[in-house]
This record gives C-alpha cells, sequence and structure tokens, in this order.
C-alpha cells in the first residue's frame, strides 16, 4: 500500500466507513518496506502515512499504526537484513526493533490522528513463541522505545491475546506479565468451533479470561471471510460478537478488515490463501457488505449508551477458574490446561443461558491472597479435576457463610495421575469416594438421566434431567460415592440409582456435589447447546438466591446489563433463535414485565430506569 499509496482511494474508502459511523482504524507499518534496511526508515513511505493520517483527521477519524508488520494474512514477510535472528533474544534484532519503533514515534506521535499504538501485528506467528521472561522484556524495551520517541497515546502488544490465561497453551505472551506495561489487552479471535452458541460467545468468554489482566479489553480483531458463510450468516455472526462482547467487558471493536481485494488475487498471500481476499466490511468496489451495516447499527447504539459513564451490572454467579491453567506448576501439561479453558467455556454458556451473567475469578496460585473472592452467591466449579489444597477449606468456608458451591467431577483427560486432586471430600460434600485405584469409572451410556429425589429450586422432585455424555476414555466418569445421611442429602440419582447431585448444609450456605463432569461432556460435543446443565444452573441460582436483575426464561434468549452513568439501566437481549420470536423481560425490583420482538438472531439494548 505504501509503495503505490493512492490519496483518492484512502479518502473514498475512509469516507464509506465515516458514512457508517466508524470513527477509527488500525493501520500497519508494513516492516519490509517501512525499513528496507537496518539503520534506514523509508522516507517516501512516511510521507504516504503521513497523509493517510491527514486524511483522517479530514474526517474526524483516528488510526492505530501497528509498527512490526512481519505477519499478515496468511504470509510472514522478513525484512531482508533479518536474516534469521531472533527476534526477541538477539540483541541487536531487539536494539533495531527499538530505534524503529522510536523513530517512527517520533515522526507520528503529534498528529491528533493517532489514537493509541500497537508493537506488533500477531507476532506469536512471524517470531514464533518463547520463555516468558524474556518476551516480557522484549515487550518492555518495545513500549519504552514509544515512550522515548514521545507517544504517550495507550499502547499495547497487538499479540493477540492468545497466551495461557486464554488458550490454555503457554507461549510465552502472558497478560499477566505483559500487563502492567500495557494500557490494554486485545483479542483477536476466529476461532472454529462445532456448537453454534458457544460460537456466537466465544469471544465474549475470552473477554472474561482477558481481564485477568485488569487492564481494557478492545477487540483488536475479529471478523470473517465471506467465503466461509453466507450474507445473513455475516450479519448475524457479527450482530453476536458484537453484543455479546459488549456485556463481557470489552470497551472498543476493531473489525477486520477494510476492504476485499479481489483485485490482488495474483499477488501473495491472496493467491495461495484466496479467501483472506474477503474479510472486508466493503467489497473491492467499496459497497457495504453486511458486516458494515452492522457495525454501523451497533455504533448507533454505542453512542445513545455513552459507554464511557457505564459499567458492568453486578452479578452474584462466579465461575471458578482453577489456577492450573496459568501457575505453571511443575509436571502441568497443555493437555490440562486445555480442560481448564473448555469446560469453563461450557459452564459460561450455560450460566449465559439462566441469565446468570457469570462474573469469571481465579484460583490464586497455592491458595494465597485471600484464596477464591469473596461476595458471590453462587459459585460454580464445573468440571473440575484440580484445585490447590487450600482452596478445598476456603470453599467451605464460603458455604458456611452463605454461598451455594457447586462442583462437579472430572478424572481428566490424562493418564498420568488420573483421578481427582481433591481435599476434604467428606467434610466438604458428606461423601466417601468408592474409587479403585489405577481405573476410573467409565460412563458406558449415551445418554445420562438425573432424576430429582427432591425439590431443587424450580425442579420439583421427580423430574428429570438430561445429559448426552461424551469425551475421551479418560474423562468420560462418574465418581462413585457412599453418601453419610448423617451429613448429606441425595438431590437426584442417575439411571442405576446412583447418586448424581448431593447437597450438604454448611452454615448459612450449602455445597453440591454433581458426580459426573456434565460441562465437559457438552464441551466434547457440537450442536449440544442449550442442554439441561443449565436448567441445573437455574435450580442452583434459585436455592442461592441469586437475583437476576433482568430474566428471560428460555434459553436460547440471552440478557445482561449496563448500569448507565446516570443510573438508568440498558438490557442487551440476543436471541440464539432462527427464527422471529416475542418475549417477555422479567425484571427482579418489579417493574412491569417488557415485551420485545427479536429478529432471527437478533439482538437490541434497550433502556430502562
Amino acid at each position: 500500500m505504501w509503495l503505490r499509496y493512492n490519496p483518492t482511494v484512502v479518502r473514498e474508502e475512509l469516507k464509506v466507513l465515516h458514512d457508517h459511523g466508524l470513527n477509527l482504524t488500525r493501520s500497519f507499518f508494513y516492516w519490509p518496506d517501512f525499513m528496507p534496511g537496518p539503520s534506514v526508515i523509508d522516507e517516501n513511505c512516511c510521507v504516504n502515512y503521513a497523509d493517510f493520517l491527514d486524511a483522517h483527521a479530514e474526517l474526524n477519524m483516528r488510526t492505530i499504526p501497528t509498527f512490526l508488520v512481519g505477519h499478515m494474512s496468511g504470509e510472514n514477510w522478513d525484512p531482508s537484513w533479518r536474516r534469521g535472528r531472533d527476534i526477541y533474544s538477539d540483541v541487536w534484532m531487539v536494539g533495531r526493533q527499538a530505534w524503529y519503533v522510536r523513530e517512527l514515534t517520533r515522526r507520528f506521535h503529534r498528529h491528533p490522528a493517532v489514537a493509541g499504538w500497537l508493537i506488533s501485528n500477531e507476532i506469536p506467528i512471524y517470531g514464533g513463541e518463547g520463555p516468558e521472561e524474556v518476551i516480557t522484556s522484549w515487550a518492555l524495551l518495545m513500549i519504552d522505545a514509544v515512550r522515548a520517541g514521545g507517544g504517550d497515546q495507550p499502547v499495547s502488544l497487538g499479540d493477540g491475546l492468545w497466551g495461557v490465561e486464554t488458550t490454555g497453551h503457554d507461549s510465552g505472551f502472558s497478560s499477566l506479565a505483559y500487563g502492567p506495561l500495557v494500557d490494554f489487552v486485545g483479542p483477536h479471535v476466529y476461532r472454529m468451533e462445532h456448537d453454534r452458541i458457544r460460537q456466537h460467545l466465544k469471544a465474549a468468554f475470552i473477554c472474561e479470561l482477558g481481564g485477568i489482566a485488569n487492564k481494557p479489553v478492545i477487540m483488536e480483531e475479529f471478523g470473517l471471510s465471506s467465503d466461509f458463510v453466507s450474507a445473513q450468516g455475516s450479519a448475524s455472526y457479527y450482530r453476536q460478537l458484537l453484543h455479546a462482547t459488549l456485556t463481557a467487558g470489552a470497551s472498543g471493536w476493531i473489525a477486520w478488515n477494510n476492504t476485499d481485494y479481489d483485485n490482488l488475487r495474483d499477488e501473495r498471500p491472496y493467491s495461495h490463501h484466496p479467501f483472506e481476499q474477503h474479510f472486508g466490511i466493503t467489497d473491492c468496489a467499496g459497497r457495504p457488505k453486511p458486516p458494515l451495516r452492522e457495525l454501523q447499527r451497533f455504533g448507533a447504539e454505542l453512542a445513545e449508551l455513552e459507554l464511557g459513564q457505564a459499567h458492568r451490572a453486578d452479578t452474584e454467579t462466579a465461575i471458578v477458574i482453577p489456577s492450573y491453567l496459568t501457575a505453571r506448576y511443575p509436571f502441568t501439561t497443555d493437555v490440562e490446561r486445555h480442560l481448564i479453558v473448555d469446560v469453563s467455556e461450557q459452564a459460561y454458556v450455560a450460566a449465559r443461558e439462566a441469565d446468570l451473567a457469570p462474573g469469571v475469578v481465579h484460583e490464586p496460585a497455592d491458595g494465597g491472597d485471600g484464596g477464591i473472592p469473596e461476595g458471590y452467591k453462587l459459585y460454580l466449579l464445573p468440571s473440575i479435576k484440580q484445585l490447590t489444597a487450600p482452596s478445598w477449606l476456603r470453599l467451605e468456608k464460603l458455604a458456611d457463610a452463605g454461598a451455594t458451591v457447586y462442583v462437579s467431577y472430572c478424572a481428566g483427560e490424562a493418564d498420568s495421575q488420573r483421578g481427582p486432586w481433591w481435599n476434604r471430600v467428606t467434610q466438604l460434600f458428606g461423601v466417601s469416594p468408592q474409587l479403585t485405584y489405577g481405573l476410573n469409572d467409565p460412563v458406558t451410556e449415551d445418554i445420562v438421566e438425573f432424576t430429582l429425589a427432591t425439590d431443587l429450586g424450580p425442579l420439583d422432585a421427580g423430574s428429570t434431567l438430561t445429559f448426552r455424555a461424551s469425551g475421551n476414555p479418560e474423562a468420560r466418569a462418574f465418581l462413585p460415592v457412599a453418601v453419610d445421611e448423617s451429613l448429606a442429602t441425595v438431590v437426584a440419582r442417575d439411571a442405576a440409582g446412583r447418586p448424581a447431585l448431593i447437597e450438604r448444609r454448611h452454615g448459612q450456605g450449602r455445597t453440591v456435589l454433581c458426580t459426573y463432569p456434565l460441562e465437559y461432556f457438552a464441551a466434547r460435543l457440537g450442536n449440544v447447546n442449550p442442554e439441561d446443565t443449565w436448567r441445573l444452573y437455574d435450580a442452583l441460582a434459585a436455592v442461592a438466591g441469586v437475583r437476576r436483575p433482568v430474566h428471560v426464561p428460555d434459553p436460547q434468549v440471552m440478557v445482561d446489563s449496563l448500569v448507565m452513568g446516570d443510573g438508568t439501566v440498558a438490557d442487551v437481549v440476543i436471541s440464539q433463535h432462527d427464527e422471529s420470536v416475542r418475549v417477555v423481560l422479567e425484571y427482579a425490583d418489579g417493574s412491569q414485565p417488557r415485551s420485545v420482538e427479536l429478529e432471527p438472531l437478533g439482538a437490541q439494548v434497550l433502556r430502562r430506569r
């Protein structure tokens, strides 16, 4: 773009975006062009970029420049002088990057169109992975180079937020480590799925996990190739993602990308990744595609919300993330970490289907810092294999203080030390595990059925919950237990009459043990949601006295709320129905119920006092 820059085309394209309510772009200093030698900045590229900034200012738009662009759209692009040097640890190479970042910042930091800075574009794909201390040191030097160049705007890495905290894979890029250095974190979300509701909520769940860095979360990159989806499907995906991430803590959205590239079909990377031509929100002639219409609509909703003065509504439900995801305990594997992400995501889906708007809280490493935080009425620990020893005692204290603590069993997908890494099982749940060492207790049936032995919230005794079993031979197993009836009550039994849900009272609260890995089963299935875990969570919420400010008793219509600076509330309603549907919003404060018509896979933002 910068070697064959066309100011007229740039202005035409920006005007299309501006006319549809967009106010920000992300732009890229293509590294091989901007830095043709280790001590050379291409001044012609800089002149063109300066005009690009001016074009933004003419429309009162802004942009976020990205420095180290060695990866883009299915190919890596090296400066000719790199010659295989390591991006993160080669001292000379790191010095050249810092010089380049500083010099470009120095040239452009005073321009009013610069909204912020990104160090890279998905650099784990280009520079590879590395030790966390090396990656974090490199990040510090790059951010210091921005500051040395005079840049005082917000800065982040552009790494995609693909660290262990969101993926279960330890790449060395950890927002827990680099979080103190950056001003925001930015997920890049393009993941494939086998379940539509999980797909629609996936970016929202990643936003929740990314919140562990305690920095603003910007949806820095998301989108789709129209080669992979119908026009209607592309619109609904954008609509679902935008509204779901709004209630999951995102405070900015940057779609990938501006326009289609049919005219570049003979050039790499589009010649060998042809689907990359069609991620545009406009076609190659600048005509709006359905995603741009969705962005326009969403932007108008945000303008009315004054999002900068809003905060998320309080929640009384927490999903607990085991510290084994991020703490790097010895001999913890990616298999175990992936399992934590997957079952937690499925629990998030089920909780959203029950309108519990769950918070995601993290178990502190080694049970430190006071342990799992208090303040919730319902704690969900889905398909748990591992918690630290102090946390089991902490759960008992939370129940004593009045909380309902739900824990479901999972043996784990690895065959090494397979089984529950649990403490105080009898004290916590009133049961004795009946496991045989070295063996698990496989679930051989395809359908697991629970029959309620007692009432559980809105679920009457005699009612049933059904679940499809799935998973590998290690984890597709149940926990056989003997129940001490002087301590605990069997709430539900499986088809063989074995205890499936057990409740034990503790002080003002209770623990509830599920002997089957319900969330794991669903996480390993496609086209499964909504499934009956949401009904169980709904019942647990009723027992726990969870207050849902707004609720729709339909698992395929989800609602969550934002509280505005003026005290009004914005209810964000999202439908998973393929057809138009009319639903009734019920309010916990006794307000008059509200009837709402939703289009197929529709979403609305509704204001109320």
